[in-house]
Order: C-alpha cells, then sequence, then structure tokens
C-alpha cells in the first residue's frame, strides 16, 4: 500500500501581516507553521502505516525552497518515509491548480490513499480534496474523525451537521482529515536527524504533464480590515434602545 498525504504551509494566524505596497499580496518576514489540518492527514497516515505492513508513505508540498524545511520537519521527522516538494509562487496559485498539480503527482506516484487536510488555515477554501477526488475520478470520505483500513476498502467516520456518518469507500480513495481525527505525535530527536537523510524529490509543474495550468482564481487586492470604532456611553436605557434601532439597526 501507498499513502500520498498533504505537508502543506501556511502563515502563522497569530502573526500580523504587512500587505504589500500593490495590494496583491503579503510580504516582509512572514512566520509559518505546518498546516494543523495537515498534522492530523500525517498522524493519520502513520497509523495506517504501522497497522498495514509493507505500506510506503510520501509528503507532498507545493511552494519555493522554505517549504521543503516543513515537509521534511513537519513529516519525515514524525516517520513519513519520503518527501515531494512540486515548486511554485504560492501568490499564483489557487485550488483548483493545487488539486490539478496533486493529481498529476498521484499519475506518477500511483497511491492507494490520498489524505489531505480538510482545509488550509489560511485561505479556508475547503476545495482541493474534493476537486482532487474529481479529478481523478476516486471515492471520497470528507473531514474524517475516524479512519480504518481493511482489506482495499476504508470505513471513515466523517462529522456532519447532524451527527457522525460512516461511510465505506473503496481504494484508491481521497481523505481529508479533520481535527478530531487524532492527535499528532511529536517529532523526535532521532526522527529529525533521519529525516535529513530520507529521500527527497523536487519538482516543477511543468514535469507533471498537466493539460491546463491556468488558474480560475485571480487576487484583484487584499486590504487590511477597518479598526473598531470606539464606543458611546449613552444617558439611559431610552437612548440606548433608540440608538440600537436606529443606529446599529439591531432591533
Amino acid at each position: 500500500m501507498k499513502i500520498l498525504v498533504s505537508a502543506k504551509r501556511v502563515s502563522d494566524p497569530n502573526a500580523k501581516l504587512a500587505i504589500a505596497k500593490d495590494g496583491k499580496w503579503i510580504e516582509g518576514d512572514v512566520e509559518y507553521i505546518l498546516n494543523p489540518f495537515c498534522e492530523n492527514a500525517i498522524e493519520c497516515a502513520l497509523q495506517i502505516a504501522e497497522a498495514n505492513e509493507g505500506t510506503e508513505t510520501v509528503a507532498i508540498g507545493i511552494g519555493d525552497d522554505e517549504t521543503a524545511r516543513f515537509i521534511r520537519q513537519g513529516a519525515l521527522a514524525r516517520g513519513i518515509d519520503r518527501g515531494i516538494l512540486v515548486s511554485a509562487e504560492e501568490a499564483s496559485i489557487d485550488s483548483d491548480l493545487i488539486a490539478r498539480i496533486y493529481q498529476g503527482v498521484v499519475h506518477r506516484e500511483k497511491p492507494d490513499i490520498v489524505l489531505l487536510g480538510k482545509q488550509a488555515i489560511d485561505g479556508d477554501s475547503n476545495q482541493v480534496g474534493q476537486l482532487l477526488a474529481e479529478y481523478l475520478g476516486w471515492p471520497q470520505a470528507t473531514f474524517a474523525s475516524k479512519v480504518e483500513v481493511s482489506g482495499n476498502k476504508a470505513i471513515v467516520t466523517r462529522e456532519v451537521d447532524g451527527g457522525l456518518e460512516t461511510l465505506e469507500v473503496s481504494l484508491p480513495c481521497v481523505i481529508t482529515a479533520d481535527l478530531r481525527l487524532n492527535e499528532p505525535r511529536f517529532a523526535s530527536l532521532a526522527g529529525i536527524m533521519k529525516a535529513k537523510k530520507k529521500p527527497f524529490d523536487e519538482l516543477e509543474i511543468d514535469d507533471l504533464d498537466l493539460e491546463d495550468t491556468d488558474t480560475k482564481v485571480q487576487i484583484v487586492g487584499l486590504s487590511t480590515p477597518s479598526g473598531r470604532k470606539a464606543g458611546v456611553i449613552v444617558k439611559d436605557v431610552t437612548e440606548l434602545v433608540q440608538k440600537l434601532r436606529s443606529e446599529a439597526r439591531a432591533i
């Protein structure tokens, strides 16, 4: 069995971002982390591999050279067997192109399972897993909170608005991980040292022989949200109700 798992770099949600002068992207010394949902996907891939002897795990990241560090430290150091970096400018790709890049890598690697984080916490689009499954023509199970693999099938418990839903999907398939799927392990010192010597491939988008590399979404402009206005003090309840009705339009 072979599992392909995502290792996406995202901007740290606790960091303050500065928008470039042209308003098209962010600039400065941006702090990054590994996407938390990808951490759950990586842990799930490791658990499946531990339960199924002979399973190979492969982590893939898309971005610049710095992304390679997150693949090694966030995936290979935890126990993933090897890594793949597809070089691309993050500012110039959208969810659809990312899905097609994954599709190209799937055609090269021929995995039995593709495990992705259900979404990236920077864009929050929650599209890549579903798009990839459509392009591949594979069954999918999204928002997974439990995954079991038995033979050529995966049994996935997924979180839906009404509670929990259990699906049985045949392999090959696409699964996207939710936060409650597991508790990601920490990378050990030995794992960090081993990660430096694990196989690591670097590809260009042109190496994937994609039929279409155009993006469907264009960033028109970014802007910083306006700050909150100062509050006002009212003299009595009557004035408060009047302001809520006429100014805030809350009642």
